[in-house]
C-alpha cells in the first residue's frame, strides 16, 4: 500500500488540482495499438523473463483475490515490456496521453498535472517530468466529478449518502467525488475524478469519465480499462463490439503496431475466418464485484502433443464463490493456471519430451516451468498444445507463443506460469488467466452485443 507520505503528498495536491479546474458518425473508431516498451539494453533475456513471470503472478493474485475496492481491478505492467499502448486524446484543446490497453479492468485513468509524482518507477523522480501528463487547466472542457454525479457511483458506492457524507443537503452539494486509491497487487494510484471530452478520430464524446491520477507507485503510465463495468472505455463510448492483433513482443523492442478497433454499430453477422466461443454470464458474489469485469469464457479442455491433459471440473468452470473458470486478460503477460491445472500440463510436457534434460537451475532463476536444455540437440520436436473452447473453437498455439529462450540460446521455458509450490493453493477467483504473450499474433475478438469470444492466427502488422 502506498506509504502515509505518499498519502500527505497525495491530499497535498488535491488542493492544487482545485486551482488548476473549474467545479463541476463514423460507425468505426480505429486507434493505433503498440507494445508499450521502455527500452532497458543491459537487461539481459533472465532478468526479463523473471520479471515477466512475476508481475504475471503478480496480476493473478490480485486478480484471484479481488475484493469491493473503491475502483475495479487496475493491473500492474512491467514498464520495459510486456503490455500494449493506446493513445487517446483528452480535453479541449486535445491533449495526447499514452495509455496501457487492459481488458481485466474498467477505469480509465492518466498521470496528471504538472505535480505528478511517481515513485519506484521505471523513471526516477529527477525525470519524472519525461512522463506524459494531463493538465486540467489548459483544457476548457475538464470537470471535476461531484459526489451526486451518478458517474461518481461507478468507482465508488452507488449509494449517495454513503459517499456524500458532507453535503448539507441530499440535492444541493458542493462536495466533490471522493479521491480514489487503486491498489494493486505491487503498485498503486491515487487521484480525483474528472469528466472531460475524449476526442477520437472520428467523434467526439463530451463528459467522459476519467481519472486524474496525482500520484503512482510503480506505475507511470495511464491505464485504459476495456473491462465489462459501467466505467470502462467500451460502455462509456457504446462499443458494441472492439477487436485488436497483438504484434510479437519477443523482448526485441520492436517498432512495430497495430490496431485497436472499435466498433458502434456491429450486426449480428460473424467475422470472416474468427471462431468464436460465448462469453459467459459473470459470477455474481457478495463482496467480489470485481469479478463482473472480467471476460469469462468456457474453456472446455487442454490437450498436449494431442493428448487430453486430465483437469478437475472445478477449476473450468466457476463456482457459487465465484472460484473457478477462465478469464481472457490483456494485462497478463504470460497465461497463469491455478496449480490443480499447471501441473497436470506441465506433467504432459515433460513426459512427452523425451531425451532432453531439465534446467532446474534456469527454472529457479526464472520461476519458470519445466526449461529444457537444448545445447546438445540437433533437432528439437515439442509437443503441441491446444486450448479447446465451448462451440468448437480450438485455438493452436504456435510454439514460439508458449516456449521462450531463457538467457543463452540453449534454454528454452514454458510460458506459463502458476502458484508457488509451497503454502496453499491460490483457490479463489478464475483457475485460469489467458495472457497477451499466448495471444500474440492472433486478431481477437469481443462482440460485446451477441456475447461471444472470436479469434484467428495472423500476422499482425
Amino acid at each position: 500500500m502506498p506509504s502515509s507520505l505518499s498519502f500527505a503528498l497525495f491530499f497535498s495536491l488535491l488542493s492544487l488540482l482545485f486551482s488548476f479546474i473549474s467545479s463541476s458518425n463514423s460507425t468505426t473508431s480505429t486507434i493505433p495499438l503498440s507494445l508499450f516498451n521502455t527500452k532497458h539494453p543491459s537487461q539481459d533475456l533472465y532478468e526479463k523473463l523473471t520479471h515477466l513471470a512475476s508481475i504475471s503472478l503478480a496480476r493473478a493474485n490480485y486478480i484471484k483475490k479481488s475484493q469491493d475496492s473503491p475502483v475495479s481491478t487496475t493491473p500492474l505492467y512491467p514498464q520495459s515490456y510486456g503490455g500494449y499502448s493506446i493513445t487517446l486524446s483528452f480535453g479541449t484543446p486535445p491533449q495526447k496521453i499514452p495509455f496501457i490497453m487492459d481488458t481485466g479492468s474498467s477505469f480509465v485513468w492518466f498521470p496528471c498535472t504538472t505535480r505528478y509524482l511517481c515513485t519506484n518507477c521505471s523513471v526516477s523522480s529527477a525525470t519524472s517530468q519525461s512522463i506524459p501528463t494531463f493538465i486540467p487547466k489548459s483544457s476548457s472542457s475538464a470537470r471535476v466529478v461531484g459526489c451526486l454525479n451518478p458517474k461518481c457511483g461507478w468507482i465508488h458506492s452507488n449509494n449517495p449518502k454513503s459517499r456524500c457524507q458532507d453535503c448539507e443537503s441530499p440535492t444541493n452539494c458542493k462536495q466533490v467525488c471522493p479521491p480514489y486509491i487503486i491498489l494493486y497487487g505491487s503498485g498503486s494510484t491515487g487521484g480525483l475524478a474528472l469528466v472531460d471530452t475524449l476526442d477520437l478520430s472520428n467523434k467526439k464524446v463530451p463528459n467522459f469519465l476519467v481519472g486524474c491520477s496525482l500520484f503512482s507507485s510503480k506505475q507511470p503510465a495511464g491505464i485504459a480499462g476495456l473491462g465489462r463495468g459501467l466505467a470502462s472505455l467500451p460502455n462509456q463510448l457504446g462499443v458494441k463490439k472492439f477487436s485488436y492483433c497483438l504484434v510479437s513482443h519477443k523482448f526485441d523492442d520492436t517498432g512495430k503496431s497495430s490496431n485497436l478497433v472499435l466498433d458502434f454499430n456491429a450486426s449480428g453477422e460473424k467475422t470472416a475466418g474468427l471462431s468464436y466461443t460465448p462469453l459467459l454470464k459473470n459470477p455474481v458474489v457478495s463482496e467480489k464485484n470485481a469479478l463482473s469485469v472480467y471476460y469469462y469464457v468456457s474453456l472446455r479442455k487442454i490437450t498436449v502433443g494431442g493428448k487430453k491433459v486430465k483437469i478437475p471440473y472445478k477449476y473450468l468452470t466457476p463456482d457459487s464463490n465465484g472460484n473457478g473458470g477462465s478469464i481472457v486478460d490483456s494485462g497478463t503477460t504470460f497465461t497463469f493456471m491455478n496449480r490443480g491445472v499447471f501441473e497436470p500440463v506441465l506433467d504432459a510436457f515433460v513426459k512427452q519430451v523425451k531425451g532432453i534434460p531439465r534446467s532446474e537451475s534456469i527454472e529457479i532463476i526464472t520461476g519458470l516451468k519445466p526449461c529444457f536444455n537444448i545445447s546438445r540437440q540437433e533437432t528439437v520436436s515439442l509437443p503441441e498444445l491446444k486450448f479447446h473452447f465451448k462451440g468448437g473453437a480450438e485455438m493452436t498455439l504456435p510454439i514460439a507463443n508458449y516456449f521462450s529462450f531463457a538467457g543463452e540460446i540453449d534454454v528454452i521455458c514454458l510460458t506459463m506460469v502458476t502458484d508457488s509450490a509451497f503454502g496453499p493453493e491460490l483457490s479463489t477467483g478464475p483457475s485460469i488467466i489467458l495472457g497477451n504473450f499466448q495471444m500474440q499474433n492472433y486478431l481477437v475478438e469481443f462482440d460485446l452485443k451477441n456475447e461471444k469470444f472470436g479469434f484467428k492466427q495472423q500476422m499482425c502488422k
